[in-house]
């Protein structure tokens, strides 16, 4: 084995000559140290796959014809399992043919026996300078797809928050058309992060609950006025028109589900029961999820709190009592006991 003169250049100029006639491996090995090259050779398709237990290799050449798995074995064991391998195979003058099938299974040139030292050079240059293009336009590629998808993410970003900014003017829209209603989304938003602090729930999920909190209504932008502001009591064919926000609200708000998945839940599933009689979907107990559990006590006070078209406010304390007896049954027992912890009666009389 000869080495390469500079150390640190070793591993970039080390080429693996594979042929069974060891007077050919010697020549080669010859003409290739001329050029200052590091030689390793191998009698055999094992031998040359054990050598790359010990070294990496940026070039091999290699015989097509030699005893037990061949050349052309060799060259897809290389290609699979070290695809940044360049591969030259050595054929003879009859075995051209062969050497043509070799290019189309993924070596990058051949050399016919018997070798010229110039021609063994220049197709040594040239497989190693094919290489190193290979892998530069690898790395730009890589580097501009890492590139791309970082500006997609900015953008995606972008236009995420966009699209925030635009629902959140919707629901001040919405609040502002219904003045029984107007500020219900922000106070909602307040208390359920407050209880999310007392059960002890982390910066992103507040964060969650706020935002949620502030959109949950966002459905109701698709209900008719009439039916919004209607003083009675609603019809069926009403009632089941309201109870779409729900659902309208989460595809309304579908592009959010990628970096706000407990908003969507929020918005679907604030009017669940834990007895399972909510809707929309009639979830039960723990199905429902914590953060529509907690949306759900602090929109259902601050609906009992607020003056509305159907009715006068009512008292606080009175509030925290139905709270209180729904408990277990409509609500969360815990979520309702933080309610009251974070948002004391004294507070809101």
């Amino acid at each position: 084995m000869l080495m390469a003169p500079h150390a640190d250049d070793a591993s970039l100029r080390r080429i693996l000559v594979v042929d069974d006639d060891a007077d050919i491996r010697s020549v080669l090995e010859r003409i290739l140290a001329v050029r200052h090259f590091e030689v390793v050779t191998a009698g055999s398709t094992e031998e040359a796959l054990d050598a790359f237990n010990q070294h990496e290799f940026p070039l091999v050449l290699s015989d097509i014809h030699m005893p037990g798995r061949d050349g052309l074995s060799l060259l897809a064991e290389l290609h699979r399992k070290f695809p940044d391998t360049a591969v030259v195979m050595l054929t003879g003058n009859a075995d051209v043919s062969t050497a043509v099938e070799c290019l189309k299974r993924g070596a990058m040139d051949y050399l016919n026996k018997p070798v010229v030292v110039e021609e063994v050079w220049a197709r040594v240059d040239k497989a190693l300078e094919k290489r190193q293009l290979t892998l530069e336009v690898r790395r730009l590629q890589e580097g501009y797809q890492a590139d791309l998808e970082r500006r997609v993410q900015e953008l995606s970003r972008k236009n995420t928050r966009m699209f925030l900014a635009q629902v959140q003017m919707a629901v001040r829209m919405l609040e502002a058309k219904d003045p029984y209603t107007r500020g219900h989304s922000t106070r909602v938003a307040e208390y359920a992060v407050g209880v999310g602090r007392v059960l002890g729930l982390g910066p992103s999920l507040l964060d969650e609950l706020r935002l949620g909190g502030e959109l949950h209504d966002i459905g109701k932008i698709g209900t008719r006025d009439a039916v919004l502001n209607k003083p009675g009591r609603l019809t069926d064919e009403e009632f089941a028109e309201i109870k779409r926000h729900t659902t309208d609200g989460a595809e309304m708000l579908a592009l959010l589900e990628e970096d706000h998945p407990e908003v969507l839940r929020i918005v679907r599933w604030h009017h669940e029961r834990l007895d399972g009689t909510g809707f929309p979907d009639g979830l039960r107990g723990e199905a429902i999820p914590r953060s529509a559990r907690i949306v759900a006590v602090v929109d259902a006070y601050d609906a009992m709190t607020s003056t509305r078209a159907y009715r006068e406010r009512q008292d606080p304390h009175w509030a925290y009592g139905e709270l209180d007896r729904s408990s277990g049954t409509h609500f969360d027992a815990e979520v309702v006991a933080a309610f009251k912890q974070a948002c004391p009666p004294s507070m809101r009389s």
